[in-house]
Formats: structure tokens, C-alpha cells, sequence
């Protein structure tokens, strides 16, 4: 004996719904709906279950537990599911400005879907400085106006729309975007099943929401640029960003050493313990750089990672060994790069630039980019890579999320998740 189970989204549209046929042995109480719905994943919305005998059971799901709201006969629960409407919150800004003021919520129509389309719930999606970037109008990247914001984040397809070719995603796949800006700060969102990425289910959500921009920067710094090799040394400014963190663990695994450069601050030895603890081989403050005993005992680096500029970044190429180079892939302090006279004649420095957005955009379906993914969920099953320091933050409260993750925290806060 089965039963079939309709599972919908919040305020999805029946057209929408997605089938299941599960053993009745796993059914038999609605409280142990928990194992099928999985536990500790906070979702929204209606589980309905259909016996053979034609009645109908449904059962609501809101953030978890699993409330039973009775038993409806079939004419009165098509009647009930029918008046369902399909929207999304939303996150939008009209104009560009202070983060605080221009973003704000919205409620969309979900639309239909078309051939070759997919429904996402989205469960996370990280707040990153080149989000706050665009919506002050500050980025490279200025998008069409209104719009919304989010590059990067990780949901679960809800439905799909089969097209001319077949759709490899299913209905309870975690995806990520394979394309840039798809506007991920929202709580569902139609797309087209080839801008989507599939990834394995056994990954957890804030290393999924999180994976495609930081780690991916920094794996590809440390393959694209000089062919280190296990035992050399690899500089860097802005240890604690979350590039930095993906750094040091990305070059542990390679076995590479790293210096890792930071502003001093209060909390400075708590800092070079956590750095430490991930895989750094010596942390050290700016100040401290050009006399540590440390650094000079180690083999001079042919690589250099820059994402703070200014002072820091001259500082930085000081270190390198003759024909080493340094990738510059931020500016924090809003300061050009100086570079010594001596730097470019008698060491023969090299200087690159890095964004991730540009290779994306180049690599969208090639197979580097598979391979970077699998190379980096390969770590995080490991434990060789973690997330970075975070703090979820429900999309309700999305105010607190941009408030924390303004500029003035600088590398002093932790990143912010929203959660849906």
C-alpha cells in the first residue's frame, strides 16, 4: 500500500505541486513526517497526503515541527488547495545607495513556469561586500534598475517544466547559479535549469550557500597564476577575509605554507590562534612583517594574494622572491598599489588582476569549473575546508544581516547568511 504525496512550496501554485509514491510503512504518524521532511531543515509549506481509500490528510509545515490540521475529504481539500496563490518575497532596490535605506522588501507573483524552467526555494544565501558594492552603485557591475540583489546562494528545486531536451535537475536537488547577479535574495525564484548548478545533497547549506565565490577565489588564485609546488610559500594580505580563511586551508591541502598578514587589533592573539587553527603557517600584523624571524625562515614566495592595496600591498610584493608575482584581487583600503622602482627592475615582479565574475563568465559551461566544485566539496567532506566565520540571520531580519555587513565592520564581523 502507498500514498502519494503532494509536497508544496509556500503559496505555490497547484500547477506546480511535485509527486512522490512512498512506502506506507514510513508514514504511518504524522510525526514521523520528520525523517521524510528532513530534520533541522527549516522549510514552508503544505504536505497533503492521499491513502487509497481517497481521503485525503493534510498536514502543514511552517519552519518545522509538522502540525497535522485534520482530515479534509477530497472535494473539500481541492477546494482548499485550489485557492493557493504562488509568490515570493523579495528583496529590491529602485535606486542605488546606502544599503539601509534603498533595499526593500517585496511580495512577487510567482510566474509560470516555461519549458526548460525550474522552481527554487532558496534555504541561503550569504551577504558579500560586492553586494553591498552593487546596491551602493560603487561595483563594476551595474545592474539594470529595479533589481534584485544576491550573487551567490543555495536552494532546492521545487518543480520542472520539461522542455525540447531533457532537464537533469529533479525536484529536492540543491543547486547553486552557474550564472552571475541572478539575484539570490528571495524567497523563491524561476530560472532557466541551465543557469543552475546541481550539487550533491550531502553538502551542508552555509558551505553550499558560500562556495562559489570566496573558496572558488581562492582555489583558482592558487592554480591559475604560478605552478606552486608542495613545501613553497604563499604570501597574503587580508588573512581573516573569508578568501583569506579559504587561502591558508586551500594551501594546507596542497601542501603549501602560507604567511598570512592582518591588521593588528584588540583581540589580535585570539585572531592568529583561529588563523592558525585553520592551516596558517605564520600569522603575522602588519607592523610585525618586516622583522619576523618567522617569515625570513621560511622559503621567499613566488605568489602573492593582494585584496587590500595601499601600504599593505606594496609591503606585500616587498616579500616576494625575484620574478614571483602578486595577484591583486580587492582593494579594502581604497588605496592604489605603489610599486618600487626596484621591484620591477631587479626582481622582475609581476602584476595581475583577479575576479571571480570575469571567469565565471568565461568558464560558465567548462569543465574547469566542474572540476573546481568537485575538488572543493571534496575538501569541505574532508573537513580541510570550512566555512568562514557567520552568522545566520532569518530573511525576516534582513536589515540586521546589511547592517553587520556594511564596510565600517570591515574583517571585524562575520559574514552574514540570510535563511529562508
Amino acid at each position: 500500500m502507498y500514498w502519494i504525496v503532494y509536497r508544496l512550496a509556500e503559496s505555490l501554485p497547484r500547477k506546480y505541486w511535485e509527486f512522490w509514491h512512498i512506502p506506507l510503512a514510513t508514514l504511518t504518524e504524522p510525526t514521523t513526517l520528520t525523517s521524510f521532511h528532513r530534520p533541522g531543515r527549516k522549510h514552508q509549506g503544505l504536505l497533503v497526503l492521499i491513502s487509497e481509500s481517497g481521503m485525503w490528510r493534510a498536514v502543514a509545515s511552517v519552519r518545522d515541527p509538522i502540525i497535522a490540521i485534520g482530515s479534509l475529504s477530497l472535494r473539500a481539500s481541492t477546494h482548499y488547495l485550489s485557492t493557493f496563490s504562488g509568490t515570493s518575497t523579495t528583496l529590491e532596490y529602485k535606486d542605488y545607495g546606502d544599503p539601509l535605506k534603498v533595499v526593500m522588501k517585496n511580495e512577487v507573483k510567482i510566474p509560470e513556469l516555461k519549458k526548460g524552467e525550474v522552481l527554487v526555494q532558496m534555504l541561503a544565501a550569504p551577504v558579500n561586500p560586492a553586494d553591498i558594492n552593487t546596491i551602493q552603485g560603487v561595483y563594476a557591475i551595474k545592474p539594470q534598475l529595479p533589481s534584485i540583489p544576491g550573487n551567490e546562494g543555495v536552494g532546492e528545486v521545487m518543480a520542472v517544466k520539461e522542455g525540447k531536451k531533457d532537464i537533469m535537475l529533479q525536484p529536492g536537488d540543491h543547486v547553486i547559479p552557474r550564472i552571475n547577479a541572478m539575484g539570490t535574495w528571495r524567497t523563491h525564484l524561476v530560472a532557466s535549469s541551465t543557469d543552475l548548478i546541481k550539487i550533491p545533497s550531502d553538502i551542508g547549506v552555509v558551505e553550499a550557500a558560500t562556495i562559489a565565490v570566496n573558496p572558488a577565489t581562492a582555489y583558482r588564485m592558487l592554480k591559475d597564476f604560478v605552478p606552486v609546488k608542495s613545501g613553497e610559500t604563499v604570501i597574503q594580505n587580508g588573512a581573516n577575509s573569508a578568501v583569506g580563511q579559504a587561502v591558508i586551508q586551500i594551501a594546507a591541502s596542497l601542501g603549501l605554507k602560507t604567511v598570512n598578514i592582518v591588521r593588528d587589533r584588540p583581540d589580535i592573539s585570539k585572531l592568529k590562534q583561529h588563523l592558525s587553527d585553520l592551516g596558517g603557517t605564520v600569522v603575522v600584523t602588519e607592523e610585525e612583517l618586516r622583522n619576523s624571524r618567522e617569515v625570513k625562515a621560511l622559503p621567499r614566495p613566488m605568489l602573492a594574494l593582494n585584496c587590500v592595496s595601499g601600504r599593505s600591498g606594496t609591503e606585500l610584493l616587498r616579500q616576494l622572491a625575484p620574478q614571483g608575482t602578486m595577484v591583486t584581487y580587492g582593494g579594502m583600503s581604497r588605496q592604489p598599489v605603489t610599486v618600487p622602482v626596484g621591484a620591477l627592475i631587479f626582481n622582475d615582479i609581476s602584476f595581475k588582476g583577479f575576479w571571480m565574475t570575469r571567469w565565471n563568465q568565461q568558464h560558465q559551461h567548462h569543465p574547469a569549473r566542474e572540476e573546481m566544485l568537485n575538488n572543493l566539496f571534496h575538501l569541505v567532506r574532508s573537513g580541510a575546508l570550512q566555512s568562514p566565520d557567520h552568522t545566520t540571520v532569518p530573511f525576516s531580519d534582513y536589515q540586521l544581516a546589511l547592517q553587520n555587513a556594511m564596510p565600517s565592520k570591515g574583517m571585524l564581523g562575520k559574514k552574514q547568511i540570510l535563511t529562508f
